[in-house]
C-alpha cells in the first residue's frame, strides 16, 4: 500500500474495519465508508462520510490534528468541500468563511497580505454571520493567525499546514481562548487535485442528487471555462429596437482580478446569487433568492447593516450567477456605487441590459455560461 492510500485510510478512527464494510459501487467506483458523522443535516438525521477507494482525495484525505468532543457532522463536511472549492483557483493567499453551505466573506490578498490579513477580511464581511463558521485557507497556517481565530467562536480551521506555534495556540493548554475549546484544525489534501475548469472532470467528480422517492440525478461538476482575465469580454446583443449594442465602458485591471474573484467564488453560492468585491474583498454575498433583484437588494442590505471592513462600496465590482432579467438590478446595484459586472448571457432583454448599464456608466461583461447552484 502506498503512503497517499494509508493516509487515506488513516485519517480516521473508523468504527468499519472491513475494506468495504459499508461500502457501495457508483458507475463502476468503488466506495469505502470511512466513518459515521455525528450527524446529518439536523441531529435527528444519521449521516455517514465514503471515499472512492482508488485515488487520492483532497477532502477525504484530510488528517484531524485536533478534533472537538465529537466528530465532523454533514455540515461540517459540505462547509469545508465548498469552501475548498472556492481556494482551489486561488494562487495568492486567500480565506473562506463558510456558514451553511454559503460564503459568509471571502477575501484575496492584495498587495502582498499574509493569511492573517486575508482572514479579518473574509470574517470582517459578515462577523455576525461568521460565528460558528468553518474557516479555511490555501496557505500555511501561522501563530498570529491562529491567535486572530481564536478571538472569536469557529467550528473548525482547514488549511494545507501549519506551524508548530500555530498548532500550540489552536491546542490552547492554558485554556486562554475558552470559547473555542472544541475547535477542530484539520489539515487538508492538495487542492490542484480538485477539477477547476471546463475539461479537466472525470466522473470521480459527479455530483450525486437523490430525490424524494431515492431516485438519483448524477451531472458533472460545476466549473468554469474563465481561466484568466483574459477571457472577460465586454457584453453584447442584439435587439430590434436598438439593434447591436455593446458595452462601452471596459473594467479596470484591478476591477478585472475582481470580476474574476466574484465569478470564482459565485460558483459556491446558492443560486440565485451574487457576489459584491472589491480589492480581493466579498463586501457582501446575496443568496438565495427566488428572484435576481431580490438578491442584488440583499446584499447591499447586507453591506450596508453587516459589513464591517474598510471598503466602500464606491467603485466595486459584481457577479451574477445567470443573466439580468432586466436592467433593474443592474440599476440597484449601480446606485449603491458598483461600476462593473460579470454575468452570463440569456436574457430577451440583454440589449436593454447592457444600454441601461452604458447609461450608467456601468462596465459588463458577459461569462460564457450560467453557474446556478442548488446545493
Amino acid at each position: 500500500m502506498s503512503e497517499k492510500e494509508q493516509i487515506g485510510r488513516s485519517s480516521y478512527s473508523s468504527k468499519n474495519t472491513g475494506d468495504f464494510e459499508g461500502g457501495f459501487e457508483l458507475r463502476g467506483r468503488r466506495y469505502h465508508k470511512i466513518e459515521d458523522l455525528r450527524y446529518g443535516t439536523n441531529p435527528h438525521q444519521t449521516a455517514a462520510f465514503y471515499r472512492p477507494c482508488d485515488c487520492v482525495c483532497p477532502i477525504a484525505d484530510m488528517r484531524i490534528l485536533k478534533s472537538g468532543k465529537s466528530g465532523l457532522s454533514q455540515t461540517n463536511l459540505e462547509d469545508i468541500s465548498y469552501s475548498l472549492n472556492i481556494l482551489k483557483y486561488f494562487s495568492l493567499p486567500a480565506c473562506a468563511v463558510m456558514k451553511h453551505v454559503n460564503p459568509s466573506g471571502v477575501a484575496v490578498a492584495r498587495n502582498a497580505m499574509n493569511a492573517k490579513d486575508v482572514y479579518v477580511r473574509a470574517r470582517d464581511c459578515d462577523p455576525r454571520a461568521a460565528f460558528g463558521s468553518v474557516v479555511s485557507f490555501n496557505v500555511k497556517i501561522d501563530k498570529a493567525t491562529a491567535e486572530e481565530i481564536m478571538g472569536s467562536f469557529v467550528e473548525c480551521v482547514v488549511a494545507p499546514d501549519f506551524d508548530e506555534e500555530a498548532l500550540g495556540v489552536f491546542n490552547d493548554p492554558d485554556g486562554t481562548f475558552k470559547l473555542n475549546k472544541q475547535i477542530r484544525i484539520i489539515r487538508c489534501g492538495d487542492l490542484s487535485l480538485l477539477p477547476r475548469y471546463l475539461g479537466e472532470e472525470s466522473p470521480i467528480h459527479s455530483t450525486v442528487k437523490t430525490l424524494a422517492d431515492g431516485s438519483l440525478v448524477l451531472a458533472t461538476p460545476l466549473l468554469t471555462s474563465l481561466r484568466s482575465v483574459a477571457d472577460l469580454k465586454p457584453a453584447k446583443a442584439d435587439s430590434k429596437s436598438l439593434g447591436a449594442v455593446v458595452s462601452e465602458r471596459f473594467p479596470t485591471d484591478g476591477q478585472l482580478h475582481d470580476l474574476l474573484a466574484a465569478w470564482y467564488i459565485n460558483i459556491n453560492v446558492r443560486s440565485n446569487g451574487v457576489v459584491i468585491v472589491k480589492n480581493g474583498q466579498t463586501l457582501s454575498v446575496g443568496t438565495g433568492e427566488q428572484d435576481r433583484v431580490g438578491s442584488v437588494e440583499q446584499a447591499i442590505w447586507k453591506y450596508k447593516n453587516k459589513y464591517s471592513g474598510d471598503e466602500s462600496i464606491e467603485n466595486s465590482v459584481m457577479a451574477s450567477d445567470g443573466f439580468f432579467p432586466f436592467p433593474d438590478a443592474v440599476e440597484i446595484a449601480a446606485a449603491a456605487g458598483v461600476t462593473a459586472m460579470i454575468s452570463p448571457p440569456g436574457s430577451i432583454k440583454d440589449a436593454d441590459v447592457i444600454a441601461c448599464a452604458n447609461k450608467l456608466g456601468v462596465a459588463l461583461v458577459h461569462a460564457p455560461e450560467r453557474i446556478f447552484s442548488h446545493h
